[in-house]
């Protein structure tokens, strides 16, 4: 098993255009993962590290992988039932409380052109994005 941290990035207005979130989820570019991959045996417990999302700086989560519903262990042993996992796959859990979706009109304060966003997860580093609009 290997752990890195990765930018769950959403593109909102196309997610709402179907039932399905493939759509906003996956444009290119997005779910960018590192800065680096760390295994298993480079961490003491991969269940009680502290997750931290900065939008210029501002911590907009603050969380732990302990708060997770289910433990790395048991999301492997769950999909391992259903698919081969071979090393390199990646699993992607999603994303801790303190989405903006979760928060009331008044508080969201939308991703722009030009804003800077880091992921840190403890004992893994900070995989850094900034973000721009690209017309297509």
């Amino acid at each position: 098993m290997a752990i890195a941290s990765q930018n769950d990035v959403s593109a909102r207005d196309l997610q709402f255009k179907s039932s399905q979130w493939l759509l906003g989820k996956n444009c290119d570019g997005f779910a960018p993962i590192g800065p680096l991959l760390i295994t298993k045996d480079e961490i003491e417990n991969v269940n009680n590290l502290n997750i931290r999302t900065y939008v210029n700086d501002e911590v907009r989560q603050k969380s732990n992988t302990a708060d997770m519903i289910f433990s790395c262990e048991k999301i492997v042993s769950y999909l391992s039932k259903y698919m081969t996992l071979h090393p390199g796959d990646v699993i992607m859990t999603g994303t801790p409380e303190g989405v903006i979706m979760g928060l009331s009109e008044e508080q969201q304060i939308w991703l722009k052109s030009g804003d800077n966003v880091k992921v840190e997860i403890e004992g893994i580093g900070i995989l850094e994005n900034n973000f721009i609009n690209e017309s297509k």
